[in-house]
């Protein structure tokens, strides 16, 4: 190992308290989505600690830390948002208690996913002290509204502040494996249009809640023949809502509507995946929707997208794969394993649709990200914190 690998990889170990104990401080603020103001400003405090160049919050509110100011960019993103903590009796200890013992800091958001921006604070305060000066800007990103819209931050991210990375690690949980995509998805509602009756001559109508059924039986048959891809799997669809509505409850309905997830493999698109459901309302008045995604961040902007996150993968001998496998082996000596996420991340947007090269690596087990008893282990952070320091030298 180079001396600079041996001094990142001693001095994220000598800082492994100074990350668990940023984690634990962020964990205790609540940060749903649209609501990160008090962990956003926690976390512009930890990084203006750490030495960066620059902070700043942008007009959405993500908190943009800046180091160096070369040509070549690369960009590390956590989002700081989290889901709420369902029922508390599920719940082993204090989800908002950010306690740290046993080697794990515990609580919501440990895993999914503020574990890895505390790694990176710490990444930024090791490259500082090395006087990191190679022909590179590095950003650091904690961004918001993940939760409810994936990608939305990084949309304001290139759209507005016009910062468009060469390269992005996602620190969204990998359980220190290399990712390199997922599948995508999109959100599809079907409005089915009938005609009412009274309920004492329903032949007279035509039952909007009957069209609807139907075709939700179609969509059950439809996913068993969507497309599969070797790496990232089968696509999916599933009916997630079902709501109708009638003049009485004596009446036939006029209206129903289904909810759609829809799940999209590799080569699959929102128009093929519009196309597919299109076919199975043909000669019925009903019509589909792609939905959108509208609503105030913590700043008071409204802001925006549709709710299509497409599909994304890096091949594996992409440089930014390689880089990634190359910075792990130099650090500890072992070849990564490279894999996919199951759920969707940032990458939908930064990859899926500015095709800007994106791998992740985080700390933490993804099957812990929205469940009960979330904790990391302070080994994850540690190792996480050395990748993304080794990683600016190694690109």
């Amino acid at each position: 190992m180079s001396d600079v690998y041996s001094k990142i990889k001693e001095l994220s170990e000598k800082y492994a308290d100074y990350t668990a104990r940023n984690l634990s401080r962020l964990v205790q603020i609540k940060s749903l989505s649209a609501q990160e103001r008090d962990v956003q400003l926690e976390l512009k405090r930890q990084m203006e600690e750490a030495g960066f160049d620059e902070v700043f919050i942008d007009g959405l509110g993500n908190v943009i830390g800046r180091i160096g100011n070369g040509k070549r960019i690369l960009a590390i993103d956590g989002h700081m948002d989290t889901v709420d903590i369902g029922n508390k009796d599920n719940w082993e200890f204090d989800p908002l208690g950010g306690e740290i013992r046993d080697g794990y800091v515990h609580g919501r958001g440990t895993v999914d996913q503020e574990g890895g921006p505390a790694a990176f604070v710490t990444a930024g305060k090791i490259l500082k002290e090395l006087g990191f000066n190679r022909d590179l800007t590095i950003y650091f990103v904690g961004s918001v509204m993940e939760e409810d819209c994936d990608g939305l931050c990084w949309k304001y991210i290139v759209e507005e502040d016009k910062i468009r990375p060469d390269f992005v690690i996602s620190t969204e949980p990998t359980n220190l494996n290399i990712y390199r995509g997922h599948r995508g998805r999109m959100e599809m509602q079907v409005h089915f249009y009938g005609v009412s009756a009274h309920g004492s001559a329903p032949e007279r109508g035509k039952n909007a809640i009957y069209m609807a059924s139907k075709v939700a039986l179609e969509v059950e048959k439809l996913n068993e023949r969507l497309k599969f891809d070797e790496f990232l799997g089968k696509g999916s669809i599933t009916v997630t809502e079902f709501t109708s509505s009638s003049p009485s409850l004596c009446a036939v309905s006029d209206y129903a509507r289904i909810h759609l997830d829809r799940r999209l493999t590799w080569g699959e698109t929102k128009e093929s995946a519009v196309a597919e459901i299109e076919e199975l309302i043909k000669g019925m008045n009903a019509k589909v929707e792609v939905l959108n995604y509208s609503e105030k961040a913590y700043t008071g902007l409204e802001y925006g997208m549709e709710k299509y996150y497409p599909t994304w993968k890096m091949p594996e001998d992409s440089e930014i794969v390689q880089k990634g496998v190359s910075t792990y082996q130099k650090l500890f000596g072992n070849a990564p394993k490279v894999d996919k996420w199951t759920f969707s991340t940032n990458g939908i947007m930064t990859c899926g649709t500015y095709k800007i090269p994106t791998i992740g690596f985080g700390p933490g087990n993804e099957v812990l990200a929205h469940a009960p008893n979330e904790k990391v282990p302070i080994s994850d952070l540690v190792a996480a914190t050395a990748f993304y320091a080794a990683f600016a030298y190694e690109i």
